[in-house]
């Protein structure tokens, strides 16, 4: 999950509740995890940050160095973040398609099914959808099936210090995975957790949620009640953390995701109206008066709306009248496919529950 840094910091090891190593970090599945070549204690940049984190962090300067020092780079990871060449084309359905099939269905309705008690009371809570959390956890990690299994202070070093230079955003990114490095080092360590033990993504996201460092320093919660926070082996503790993520990133409970659209726009009228990208910023009625007509009850809509495209390599695009709940899903990842992925994997799994416990006639 890719997470957008907030200015306010939470510790996480001087909390009431505390963090250890997870189980599910030792498995045996888990210590088959994909190797690193040249060991960072070779680069002098990367001792030279180790030093500044110390400093910054009021960390043992000997640990930082030791332990950054035996991460390792992964040449597979620059690869998988490099951008597809310029005028690929998008398509929505084969994206949807990867998330959205019977095997991830089934297992959200078990998911559901187990922790319908703890999905209820985020709900209550916090005001945030069971099925947005179980569409959230399903796109992820399937559930927690696929969690990742590169070492994650391998995956942030490597980003850290060789984030491909053709990216067009490189210096902005590098300097962020600088970030969560940090914070792993800092919560790893005032946490008493092993920091070569925890697996993750490729890009360092970690548990079922798939929480990068910062999100899990500010917003993971002990959903559970058992002064311990657990994103990978506490399914509640999982629930709770998306919902508080949410919240955070300015869900609005009640208020829907999207609205279909119907449209009558000119060229100039589409320009102006994909401008702000998936960012609301336009009313319904000025949406209307640029040839956009959000359908009942979008029309109405109390609140501002983006035009959403989403491309379907040459057939038409789809477009939905997307509400500040729609724009809060993609603080998550920045991706209106991700964002609606999301949004209809959790219909789909409802859909398949109710079904599933519906009366059957004879």
């Amino acid at each position: 999950m890719k997470r957008l840094l907030s200015t306010a910091l939470v510790c996480l090891a001087a909390c009431t509740t505390t963090l250890t190593l997870p189980a599910f970090a030792q498995s045996a599945k888990q210590r088959s995890a994909v190797q690193g070549t040249t060991p960072y204690a070779e680069r002098s940049e990367a001792m030279q940050l180790a030093a500044d984190i110390a400093a910054r962090r009021d960390l043992p300067l000997e640990w930082v160095q030791a332990t950054l020092g035996q991460a390792r780079f992964l040449p597979q990871v620059p690869r998988l973040m490099t951008p597809a060449p310029q005028g690929t084309a998008k398509n929505w359905n084969a994206y949807r398609g990867r998330f959205i099939d019977p095997v991830r269905i089934r297992a959200g309705v078990r998911f559901w099914q187990t922790h319908a008690a703890a999905l209820a009371r985020a709900e209550r809570e916090y005001g945030v959808p069971a099925e947005i959390i179980v569409g959230i956890i399903g796109v992820e990690t399937v559930y927690g099936q696929q969690m990742g299994n590169f070492r994650v202070i391998d995956a942030l070093a490597t980003l850290s210090f060789d984030f491909p230079q053709a990216h067009p955003r490189a210096a902005a990114r590098t300097e962020y995975f600088r970030g969560e490095l940090e914070q792993f080092l800092s919560f790893t360590h005032r946490g008493g957790m092993d920091p070569f033990a925890l697996r993750g993504s490729y890009a360092g996201a970690m548990g079922l949620g798939q929480f990068m460092p910062s999100s899990w320093v500010k917003w993971a919660v002990d959903f559970d009640g058992n002064d311990h926070i657990d994103l990978f082996s506490s399914p509640v503790d999982a629930i709770g953390s998306v919902a508080n993520y949410f919240i955070a990133h300015g869900w609005k409970p009640g208020m829907p995701t999207h609205y279909p659209v119907a449209l009558n726009a000119t060229p100039e009228q589409m320009a102006e109206l994909l401008a702000p990208d998936i960012l609301p910023a336009f009313t319904p009625e000025r949406m209307l008066a640029l040839g956009a007509r959000p359908q009942p009850p979008g029309d109405t809509h109390n609140g501002p709306l983006a035009l959403v495209e989403l491309q379907n390599g040459g057939a038409a695009p789809l477009y939905i009248a997307g509400t500040e709940n729609f724009y809060a899903i993609t603080r998550y990842n920045w991706s209106s496919y991700y964002a609606l992925s999301v949004i209809e994997l959790g219909q789909e799994v409802r859909a398949a529950r109710e079904a599933a416990r519906a009366p059957r006639s004879r």
